[in-house]
Parts: structure tokens; C-alpha cells; sequence
């Protein structure tokens, strides 16, 4: 039968019959040393989350998966693979690193459905991972190029121009970049 005692912590300790005080003390304390090295690690945890708001929602990016329908069968991939998102008449080329698959959906829906986990429209037929930019250059026109990894660039109509605010939470030097 077991015994009830009171760890070190004030914690309820349950010890079989027959084992000794000391064991049951040192498994105690080696348990109350776990717990608190688990509520350091939760609180920098929360603490760097609240230094990096968009932490979370990155990690939620690289483990989302998604469910497409392409050629009859059902694939799961990585949202935070998906490096961009073209329309192409009612089907949307969705464009990773690697391959390309096209899917038959409008881009609004495409980008209703996905504009939550980071991907953001810069073009009425552009959607663009906020993850992959690398950088954003003025043209003389009032649109705006965005650069991606590998090189690629999109252009930012003046009318998705407000949607660039989604790619940073600070902008520190850029002046009047999004006035007007």
C-alpha cells in the first residue's frame, strides 16, 4: 500500500510501502527541481513571446497543414512552404520552393481563407508569404516591387499598397511610406 507524505515544495508525495524516507525525498526533489525548470522555460517562453509577437504565428505557419486536391488526390503540405499564390483565370497556381500545383479556386477565396496564416495579397491576382520577402523597392509609378527569396520579384499596386504593413510590426526610417 502507498503512504501519503509531504514533500520538500509542500507537494502530496505518494511511496510504496517499504521504501525509504530518503528515497521518497531525493524523488521528490528531483521532481520539484522538474516543475520549476518547466515554469522557467514557460515563462521565457511567454516573455519571448511577448518581445516577439509574431513568433507564434510564425511556428503556426511552419506546422499548418494544408489539404489540396491536385490531379484526383488529396496532398498535405506545409503552409509556410507555399512561397506564393498566382491566379490564373478560376485556378490559382500555388507556387513552393520546389514544385508548383495548380488548384481550381478564385483567389479571393484562396486569399480569404489563407490571409490569416500570412499571406498577404499585393496584386488582384497575387498573394505573397510574408515569410519569404526579403525587401520592398519603390518604382516611379506609386507601385512597389517585392523582393522575394531566390530573387523573384512581384509588383505592389498602389491599391494593395496598404497590405505591406502586414510584413513588419515596426517600421523604423521609412518616413512617409504609407501616407497617402
Amino acid at each position: 500500500m502507498n503512504t501519503l507524505k509531504m514533500g520538500p515544495a509542500g507537494y502530496a508525495v505518494s511511496s510504496p510501502e517499504g521504501a525509504s524516507d530518503s528515497l521518497v525525498e531525493r524523488v521528490s526533489q528531483q521532481s520539484y527541481a522538474a516543475l520549476v525548470i518547466a515554469c522557467d522555460a514557460g515563462e521565457k517562453t511567454a516573455k519571448l513571446t511577448e518581445t516577439l509577437p509574431g513568433l507564434p504565428a510564425l511556428a503556426k505557419l511552419q506546422s499548418l497543414r494544408v489539404a489540396i486536391k491536385v490531379r484526383g488526390n488529396i496532398l498535405f503540405i506545409h503552409l509556410g512552404d507555399v512561397v506564393s499564390v498566382l491566379a490564373q483565370g478560376n485556378y490559382v497556381l500555388l507556387q513552393r520552393a520546389t514544385n508548383s500545383y495548380l488548384l481550381h479556386e478564385p483567389i479571393s477565396v484562396v486569399a480569404e481563407k489563407l490571409g490569416p496564416y500570412g499571406l498577404i495579397r499585393i496584386h488582384r491576382s497575387v498573394l505573397v508569404n510574408a515569410a519569404f520577402v526579403e525587401g520592398i523597392r519603390p518604382y516611379s509609378t506609386g507601385e512597389y516591387g517585392l523582393q522575394i527569396n531566390g530573387g523573384k520579384e512581384y509588383t505592389v499596386t498602389r491599391t494593395y499598397k496598404k497590405n505591406l504593413r502586414f510584413l513588419a510590426k515596426f517600421w523604423i526610417g521609412t518616413g512617409g511610406f504609407f501616407s497617402g
